[in-house]
């Protein structure tokens, strides 16, 4: 570890942190905190000090910067998490908690496609029909998506480690259980990829960042015991960009099978480019302010960023310990909620989690659902809106009621990402105070290296703020979602996307159209805390009234 008083990028986290660092460059000699250079800091944070105020100030501040340097003498993980944990629910909420058998309204019979190019492009839900009765087996599907993944893997630079010998494994033993007259369920010997920043112990987890590209974690994350307890074959870690932002990753740029001049989006891009491909059924992606939505808007998949603490975080990379939700990327609503009933629940690894049930029955009607849209959104002449109106349209020739709603809050939204930042510089603290950012590809102004910079200026007293804003918002926002069901909204229509990844809420993002360009388009369906089976009833019901989760990239359906 550096000296820290010969470190140009030494900074504090929080708390007057600005005063400190200036402290070390304007002051009269490189490390000295005095009067002036608590002056010159004193416009970052936006006040203004006395001469005798800043005088009083000064032996604080090198108490603080002694305890400051005590701290970086120890090592701390980035899978440490705060002793403060964000809790979402608002006054007086309490998430159902009496899970009972969902119900998923399977179907009963599959005919087996002759073409093993369709075979890879079913469903997890008519997967799951043809190994139950037999007709596929685990060991042949999995074969069908390690030969694709061989094929297509490198032209999508979407995929890091392929776990072929461990796979196969897997899948023979699920067809052993499967003719033993053991059945684990909807997932039982079906294959699936993940985002390589969860752990699996043996291998690489890199999170897409040159300075961890050799990480191996000896553990494995609780998303991926529980599908792999579900009878899930694990078969492949995709790419996401490098430290969960972006499509850049350390090895290229993760491509969108739909027009491979066009990045995958972020940051869970090779989750979502691998399920739109036809690499894997459904893989697992991660949202922290977009990371779901975005990649599967643009490659054209569906996509569940769960309430937040309904799916545990360990042995996942920590971005923002508040903001993090963990999510599946399929080719349905439906098989989503199954993917999410596998990997719900509480988990004494993770703090964060909240008990609460998934109660999905397919005889419950659609139309018993109250569903709003942020009317404000569907207006004007944004290239995608005619698909975004269409999608109203469709919903209304289902047979349902539509209640135009007004989306506004009393805080400002935006003011409160100083969370995010906050947060990841103190994930990444070495990565700054040892310029190990160099290393990444990305070095923008708006890239990972920049912000943890930028993040050390945050004053403690203002990211407490934000959080004590945020309250307000989750209070408002939860007024608002009691009224309705499932409001729809534009994937990126105002500032919902901030908004409901700050309070966390649920989103599901399905595909609605094309750009010229050949890029699809999407729509969000929101929902309240914990009310996901709303969305996968909503979902699946405009899924099965339109056929855009069918299509495939043409250059990949060969």
């Amino acid at each position: 570890m550096k000296d820290f008083t010969n470190n140009r990028k030494w900074g504090i986290i929080l708390l007057i942190p600005t005063l400190l660092l200036l402290g070390f460059v304007v002051g009269k000699k490189v490390g000295e905190i005095n009067a002036p250079a608590i002056e010159a800091a004193e416009a970052l944070v936006g006040l203004e000090f006395t001469p005798a105020e800043r005088d009083s100030m000064i032996q604080n501040l090198k108490n603080y910067r002694n305890g400051y340097d005590n701290m970086r003498k120890q090592i701390i993980d980035n899978s440490v998490s705060p002793s403060m944990s964000f809790n979402p629910l608002p006054h007086g909420f309490l998430p159902n908690q009496n899970q009972s058998d969902p119900k998923w309204g399977l179907p009963s019979n599959v005919a087996l496609p002759e073409n093993e190019n369709d075979i890879a492009y079913l469903s997890v839900a008519e997967l799951s029909t043809l190994i139950r009765t037999g007709k596929l087996s685990s060991e042949r599907l999995t074969t069908i998506y390690l030969n694709r993944i061989k094929t297509y893997g490198d032209t999508l630079q979407a995929v890091i480690t392929v776990m072929e010998e461990e796979a196969l494994m897997q899948a023979r033993a699920m067809d052993a259980e499967i003719k033993a007259g053991k059945y684990r369920g909807p997932l039982h010997g079906i294959p699936y990829g993940i985002k390589d920043l969860l752990a699996v112990k043996g291998t690489k987890t890199t999170w897409g960042a040159m300075p961890y590209k050799d990480q191996v974690i000896n553990e494995t994350a609780t998303v991926v015991e529980k599908l792999n307890d579900a009878g899930g074959v694990l078969l492949v870690k995709f790419t996401l960009g490098a430290l969960a932002m972006g499509d850049v990753w350390y090895g290229g740029v993760t491509k969108n099978p739909w027009n491979l001049n066009q990045g995958a989006s972020g940051s869970s891009a090779g989750s979502a480019s691998g399920v739109s491909a036809g690499l894997v059924p459904y893989a697992i992606g991660t949202e922290t302010l977009g990371s779901i939505v975005s990649p599967s808007t643009r490659n054209g998949v569906t996509g569940l960023r769960p309430t937040y603490g309904r799916v545990s975080k360990h042995g996942a990379m920590a971005l923002s310990w508040s903001m993090d939700k963990i999510g599946p990327i399929s080719r349905s609503a439906l098989d989503n909620g199954i993917i999410l009933h596998a990997i719900n629940g509480m988990d004494h690894k993770d703090k964060s989690t909240i008990a609460a049930a998934l109660n999905y029955n397919v005889d419950k009607s659609v139309k018993s659902l109250k569903i709003g849209y942020f009317e404000d959104f569907f207006e004007g002449n944004r290239p995608n809106n005619e698909f975004d109106r269409r999608v109203l349209e469709d919903l209304k020739r289902m047979g349902l009621e539509l209640h135009p709603v007004k989306l506004s809050t009393s805080v400002d939204v935006s003011s409160m990402l100083i969370t995010l930042y906050a947060e990841g510089a103190a994930a990444f603290d070495d990565l700054t105070r040892m310029d190990l950012d160099d290393l990444l590809v990305a070095q923008g102004r708006n890239a990972w290296p920049n912000l943890f910079r930028s993040a050390r200026f945050i004053p403690a007293v203002e990211y407490i703020q934000a959080n004590r804003f945020r309250s307000i918002l989750i209070e408002e926002m939860h007024q608002l979602f009691q009224a309705y069901d499932v409001i729809v909204t534009p994937s990126y229509g105002g500032n919902q996307l901030q908004i409901t990844n700050l309070t966390g809420h649920p989103a599901l993002c399905m595909p609605n159209g094309f750009l010229e360009n050949g890029s699809p388009t999407s729509i969000t369906f929101l929902a309240n805390l914990f009310d996901e089976e709303k969305l996968i009833m909503l979902g699946r019901a405009y899924q099965e009234s339109t056929d855009w989760q069918n299509k495939r990239p043409p250059l990949f359906d060969r």
